[in-house]
Order: structure tokens, then C-alpha cells, then sequence
């Protein structure tokens, strides 16, 4: 199969993705949209729960447990419409992952190399990690209330490597013609994938413990609990800045060798640096006796800021010796 040949299935693949996770990612709102119970139901559930409560334990203080944001019930309690939207979505997030892989390879075939070149091939790959990742994930566990905050950032960066980013195949330059490309980049994108996630949960964790803290009735009372979601993005965060702190080390061992130094304050090597910082800075909040965890998770979230910023501006607009974009 000649190179055009697989550019032209590679794009395909590619605009076949985008349309499935799209249709995935409306059926993941439609099934937050009905996840809600109607309010008699609601009202049913937690006379249930003060009941329980009265029996057990009449002297205890109402709390979250005996209220309707406390309700979490299992799937086979989720109302059908919420349930069949669940199904249709997650099978279309497979489809779209298995085609935006297919995307991925092409592309790495056509240009005769990991596809790790310019920002258009960084956005393909890095999707393509982040919904690798959530299929992997949500084969273990019931992830359908994640969903719509993962599909709809991929579609959005596939958009944006479509429309801005987009560069034909073509050789790389000198510096990078090397096996630290496949070693650096590919761990970076990784990382990058897995803060990606982490930042979407940190954020629905944000917004569940004020949900929690009103009292208020929304979908979020169908969703795990605050204190689930904060456990849940610590432990991606703790998998992720390993790998991040790798990939720091291996560009600095990577520019001795193609640069002569082990670290020239290029503003691509600063940022990653200041990436580094400031996810240390979450995880030894984390920690921290006296610190919040609604504060860590602020950090986290100022952490992935800087992700953005480092790829979406420092790679376009700032001229160094990390000027690699391809636009």
C-alpha cells in the first residue's frame, strides 16, 4: 500500500472517529440527562433512607446519608432511558477508539515512524492514548458518568489538529531523527493522557462536594460520591507524575545529546519544569496535614493549565530550540 494510499485511509479513519465520538459523546449526556430520578422517586428513596436511619440510629444527626444527594443506587436501578443511552454510548466510545487507533497506525505507516512529529501527530497520538486509557479503565469498573467529560476534550482536540494543526507527512528534522523520540515523547503523551483524566475527575470531584455540601437534587447524586472522586484522581495523578518526571529526565539526556547540554532554559524545557512543579506541588498538598483536599485538587487543575499552555502556546508562538510544531 503506497504512502498516499495510507494517508487517504489514515484521514478516513480519522473523520469516522471524530463522527462516532461524537454521537458517543451525546449519548453520554443524554444518559447523565436522565440519570436524574423523577421527584416522586426522589422524594420515595430518601423517605426509605430516614426510615432506615429512625430504626437504626434515632439519636444521630442528619447527615449527607439521609439525603437525596446521598442516593447512589446500582445499575439496575438506574431508570431504562439513562441505562440504554449508557450502553449505546459506550459501545460507540469502543468503535471510535478502535478507529482513531487505526487513524494512529496509518499514519505512523505512512511516515515511516512513531507519529510523534508535529502537533497534528501529537494530537492524534495523545487522543489516542486518552480514550486507550478510558476504554482500558471502564472495562474494569462502571465509568459511563465519565464519559462525556473524556470523549468530548478528544473530539475537541481532534477538531483543532483537523482544522489548525494539520501537516502532511513528511521527514523529520535532524534533532529529532532519534530513539529518544519513540522513549520521550511517547512517555509524555502518556502522562499528558492520564493528567488529562485526571483533571476531568478532579474537576467533577470540585463540583460533587458543593453539589454534597447545598444538598442540592442534580444528576451528580447519581455519580460516586465526593470523597470517591478525589480518591480516584489522586491515584491517576500518582501513576501519572512518575512517568512525567521521566519524561523530564530523558529530554535532558536527549538534549546532551543533540545539543551538547543537559539544559539550556529553552521555554519548552522551562514549562515542562514548571509542569513538574506544580504537580508536586498536589501531591505533597495531598498529603499535607492542615490543607484541604478542595485546595490539592485547585493545584491539580492549575497543573493541567499549564499542560495546555505548554502544548497549545509555547509549542506555536514561542521559538526555541523545541520548535517543532510543523506549522
Amino acid at each position: 500500500m503506497s504512502d498516499q494510499t495510507l494517508a487517504q485511509f489514515s484521514m478516513l479513519s480519522l473523520y469516522s472517529a471524530m463522527g462516532v465520538l461524537t454521537l458517543a459523546m451525546l449519548a453520554f449526556a443524554a444518559h447523565l440527562a436522565w440519570l436524574l430520578p423523577a421527584r416522586d422517586e426522589a422524594a420515595e428513596h430518601v423517605e426509605e433512607y430516614e426510615l432506615v436511619a429512625a430504626g437504626g440510629v434515632s439519636d444521630a444527626e442528619p447527615g449527607p446519608a439521609t439525603s437525596a444527594a446521598a442516593y447512589r443506587p446500582g445499575d439496575g436501578e438506574l431508570p431504562s432511558r439513562a441505562r440504554s443511552a449508557g450502553g449505546i454510548a459506550s459501545s460507540l466510545t469502543i468503535l471510535g477508539t478502535l478507529l482513531l487507533t487505526a487513524s494512529t497506525v496509518m499514519r505512523g505507516l505512512e511516515v515511516h515512524r512513531m507519529p510523534l512529529g508535529n502537533m497534528f501527530e501529537f494530537a492524534l497520538t495523545g487522543s489516542t492514548f486518552v480514550m486507550l486509557a478510558y476504554v482500558g479503565w471502564s472495562l474494569r469498573r462502571n465509568l459511563r458518568w465519565l464519559g462525556l467529560f473524556v470523549t468530548g476534550p478528544a473530539v475537541l482536540v481532534l477538531g483543532l489538529a483537523i482544522t489548525i494543526w494539520y501537516v502532511d507527512g513528511a521527514e523529520l528534522m535532524p534533532s529529532l531523527k532519534s530513539y529518544w523520540l519513540v522513549i520521550h515523547v511517547t512517555i509524555a503523551t502518556l502522562s499528558m493522557a492520564l493528567f488529562g483524566i485526571g483533571a476531568a475527575v478532579n474537576a467533577l470531584y470540585l463540583w460533587q462536594d458543593h453539589v454534597e455540601r447545598l444538598g442540592a437534587r442534580s444528576f451528580m447524586n447519581r455519580l460516586p460520591g465526593s470523597r470517591q472522586l478525589e480518591k480516584l484522581a489522586y491515584g491517576l495523578h500518582i501513576i501519572a507524575f512518575p512517568l512525567w518526571t521521566f519524561t523530564v529526565i530523558a529530554g535532558a539526556i536527549w538534549a546532551r545529546q543533540a545539543w551538547g547540554s543537559y539544559w539550556n532554559w529553552d521555554p519548552k524545557e522551562v514549562w515542562s519544569f514548571v509542569i513538574w512543579v506544580v504537580y508536586a506541588a498536589y501531591l505533597h498538598a495531598r498529603v499535607t496535614t492542615g490543607w484541604r483536599r478542595q485546595n490539592a485538587a485547585i493545584i491539580a487543575l492549575a497543573g493541567f493549565a499549564c499542560i495546555v499552555v505548554n502544548y497549545g502556546i509555547v509549542n506555536v508562538f514561542f521559538v526555541g530550540q523545541h520548535s517543532y510544531s510543523g506549522l
